[in-house]
């Protein structure tokens, strides 16, 4: 081979270029970005709709099913589904996934856009946006008050004003979401019995605030030497001045004021969303991030933005983190990796063992660290990013990259056992046996490329683990056609040279230490090998019991592979979960936080939950009846009890709870425990 020519020919350049993919590969694993799986797009789009007032039943009819009419008409949709609750409506659309998610956005887009005109005017305008599995709050922060004496108005203003403006300016970040948070509200109590007495209705008291409690432009004046522009500031500043707008004029011109038919009263608007940490009421601040972005980088920027907020904290308040997810990425991610580097340390002390050569072993050895490290630059390239499905690959692909090298070092020792010199042997021990290195290299491409470009949503996930174990395989091959070589034709073996020196009495450091265990490793091989040729033997005598035997062997595992139980993902505990109920349809959100609090003292009863955070009517659990709780627990090495056996246990719990209805218990996301319905 040409490449092995000019490698023997050139050792600076081999090295060159295998510093090149070294320092290209750590130049790239600095950048790419750390995840738990693949950033994958699902194309679907989710169309949502306010409409104030109105009850489910009529959010139904008049807005639902005409937005279901208006979208079924574009191609390519797999499942349409759609809810409605009291002033909002939920149209969900899933596309083939072939089926690229922005153009879906916009077709749906432009048929809801064409609807809109047929609509009541009180219908909000859509929000049509395209769902993201990792569009969750990736981090939660509570605003809790140690002063009793601390209003929740006093709470939301500063989480509002403060807090989230800091965590909005964090790169990254989508969007942060108050849940719990009480504003003020100058609220205007009609009293019916005088508006009938003076003859005032509703419509009038709701122009008279609307035209009188305003800001608008009158044009400008122009001068000489001046121009100004001119408005009207009608703006109204206290509850006091709301007392004296004038909301009908009688004849004879008297004037009936909002004072004299309704109270003014300067309070907290009425509570929407509800936030409990630990069964304690709270100002919840949900950061979302943005589409694309590291989940990593953005919660650390996030505990920066945090930490600089502190001296900003107003005295009887303070701030508590209570939900991580990039926890549980590192977790994960710190495991694969951890499992990465044991993997490559057993398979060259494995090959020390076998080839019983320091030298062999170093040679052999380099191919792992430089396909491995040469495999980030692939990787950044592709615009990969370094999460579980890359790590398994390149964990997967570790005792495959050092089997080229294997085979082109034994064979060249071979060649200088035969009395050439390490040059010469070194390239024809490569020319003899590169063909079938290659043969076997193309042949583990053969396998694993396919798996890159599958189909479905597993295709979609694999698509990063195949093209990285290709990338490695190929990289190593290549370092085994030019490296290898050229390290085995200057810094040749002696001792495969001039043959063993088990003849020699002369007993070396290493032959006293070392040597001990690989002396009698390889009588241990021995051993195998003369049982393997037994039994290979006997084989050859017995060819019917031969093939009757892996019949028999193909059969028992054809019918095993219905016992092994089947996933997506493999089953983790990170040390959370998370529990959905609903209520009653028409429950107050009262009857509903009765029924959470209820919820959070039964687990919190369990000593292996550490906290848990409830919400109701937020997020993906939209209306005053749905209610999620997150379970955050002790960490798996303090408690006796996985998430899979704590779950009968939460699941006995809540059954005693009545009036509520459990619809899953685990965390619903890719990296989690199975969701358990009933």
């Amino acid at each position: 081979m040409w490449f092995t020519r000019v490698s023997i020919a050139n050792p600076v350049m081999a090295v060159m270029a295998m510093l090149a993919f070294v320092v290209l590969g750590l130049f790239s694993y600095q950048r790419l970005s750390l995840d738990q799986f693949p950033n994958v797009d699902f194309p679907t789009v989710v169309v949502s709709m306010d409409y104030p007032g109105a009850s489910p039943e009529i959010v139904e009819a008049e807005v639902t099913k005409k937005v279901e009419e208006a979208v079924n008409t574009i191609a390519g949709i797999s499942a349409l589904s759609s809810r409605s609750y009291e002033g909002t409506s939920v149209v969900i659309i899933e596309f083939n996934l072939d089926v690229d998610g922005r153009k879906a956005a916009d077709d749906v887009r432009e048929k809801v856009s064409l609807i809109r005109p047929l609509l009541r005017d009180e219908v909000k305008e859509p929000r049509i946006s395209r769902f993201d599995p990792a569009a969750q709050p990736v981090f939660n922060v509570a605003v809790l008050a140690d002063d009793p004496a601390t209003q929740p108005q006093e709470l939301t203003t500063w989480a509002t004003q403060v807090l989230q403006k800091k965590l909005e300016n964090v790169r990254g970040v989508g969007a942060v979401t108050v849940v719990g948070g009480v504003q003020r509200q100058v609220q205007v109590l009609l009293r019916p019995p005088a508006m009938e007495a003076l003859g005032v209705t509703t419509e009038q008291v709701a122009a008279a605030i609307r035209s009188e409690n305003q800001e608008q432009p009158l044009g400008n004046l122009r001068s000489a030497e001046q121009d100004r522009v001119v408005q009207v500031n009608a703006r109204l500043k206290t509850p006091a001045e709301f007392r004296d707008i004038v909301v009908a004029r009688k004849t004879g011109g008297s004037v009936v004021r909002l004072g004299q038919v309704a109270d003014v009263v300067d309070g907290p608007q009425e509570i929407e969303s509800l936030a409990l940490y630990n069964g304690r009421r709270t100002v919840l601040l949900s950061v979302q991030k943005s589409q694309g972005e590291n989940t990593i980088a953005v919660v650390d920027g996030l505990k920066r933005a945090l930490a600089e907020a502190q001296p900003l904290v107003p005295k009887g308040m303070r701030t508590e983190i209570n939900r991580d997810n990039s926890r549980s990425i590192r977790v994960s991610v710190a495991n694969v990796q951890r499992t990465l580097i044991e993997g490559a340390v057993l398979t060259v002390l494995i090959v020390f063992l076998f080839l019983n050569s320091w030298r062999s072993t170093v040679i052999t050895g380099l191919t792992l660290p430089i396909a491995l490290i040469g495999t980030f630059l692939f990787m950044y390239v592709f615009g990969f990013t370094i999460n579980g499905i890359t790590l398994m690959a390149l964990s997967l692909c570790v005792g495959l990259l050092i089997d080229d090298a294997i085979v082109v070092r034994e064979n060249i020792v071979r060649h200088v056992q035969m009395g050439k010199t390490p040059a010469q042997a070194a390239l024809d021990g490569t020319n003899e046996i590169g063909l079938a290195v290659l043969a076997t290299t193309l042949s583990i491409v053969a396998v694993f490329l396919p798996i890159g470009f599958m189909g479905g949503i597993v295709g979609k996930f694999f698509h990063e683990f195949g093209i990285t174990i290709v990338a490695a395989v190929l990289i190593s091959m290549f370092v085994s056609f030019t490296l290898d070589p050229m390290l085995s034709s200057v810094w040749h073996d002696p001792e495969a040279q001039h043959g063993s020196h088990l003849g020699d009495t002369r007993r070396t450091l290493y032959d006293r230490t070392l040597g001990r265990v690989t002396m009698w490793f390889d009588r241990l091989t021995t051993r195998l090998g003369e049982g393997y040729q037994r039994i290979l033997a006997w084989s050859l005598v017995h060819q019917v019991k031969t093939v009757l035997i892996a019949l028999a062997s193909f059969v028992v595992a054809i019918g095993l592979l219905g016992a092994v139980g089947k996933e997506f993902v493999p089953k983790a505990d990170f040390s959370e979960t998370q529990i959905n109920f609903y209520t009653p349809v028409g429950s107050s959100l009262e009857v509903t936080e009765m029924r959470a609090r209820q919820v959070d003292a039964a687990l919190r009863e369990l000593p292996e939950v550490r906290h848990t955070v409830t919400t109701i009517n937020s997020g993906f659990a939209a209306g005053k009846i749905y209610g999620s709780v997150y379970v955050r627990l002790v960490d798996r090495k303090d408690r006796a009890r996985s998430i899979a056996e704590l779950t009968p246990a939460f699941r006995e719990r809540l059954d005693r709870i009545p009036g509520i209805t459990v619809t899953n218990i685990g965390v619903t996301d890719l990296g989690g425990s199975k969701s358990i319905v009933f």
